[in-house]
């Protein structure tokens, strides 16, 4: 969930990471900050044992949309660990939350209100920065919350079934 203005949009975000056939790996980013993704990588690579370093990477938010908010750090992340580990995340299962350098997933504006929406559409597990707690009011019917702190918990998170 990415929030334009006060509107909530839930986006898809895809990530495809290959072995690097010829040279210099490429870096492809389409909806997403170039730079945030090369951070997210290095991170991964650090904090998750993903070794990335050899592999081509090309990220991309469905339908053109831009989400230049930090809170799609962690599905960028999630989605890029699972194309590199081939687990896929159930469709079911929506993230949010800004991913810092040492690995930690750090809360984010209007969570509530991010759940909410995903919910009403139909989503039925979050994977969600556990500072947010504090500012959830309500349990959201329908929607199993999966509170996170570091990224490894997160990529377990959404993997698992349910």
């Amino acid at each position: 969930p990415a929030l334009e203005g006060t509107r909530v949009l839930l986006v898809e975000v895809q990530a495809l990471v290959a072995r690097a056939t010829f040279g210099t790996p490429e870096r492809k980013v389409a909806g997403l900050d170039r730079n945030r993704v090369a951070m997210l990588l290095a991170v991964l690579e650090k904090r998750a044992d993903l070794l990335l370093a050899d592999h081509d990477v090309f990220v991309n938010v469905v339908g053109g949309v831009r989400v230049p908010e930090p809170a799609a750090d962690l599905a960028a992340a999630i989605a890029i660990a699972s194309s590199f580990t081939d687990r896929a995340v159930p469709p079911d299962v929506v993230a949010f939350g800004e991913v810092g350098l040492s690995g930690e997933v750090r809360a984010v504006s209007q969570a509530e209100t991010r759940l909410r929406e995903a919910a009403r559409l139909g989503w039925r597990r979050a994977v969600v920065p556990r500072e947010n707690a504090r500012s959830l009011q309500s349990r959201t019917p329908g929607l199993e919350v999966v509170l996170v702190s570091r990224l490894d918990e997160a990529l377990e998170a959404a993997t698992q079934k349910q």
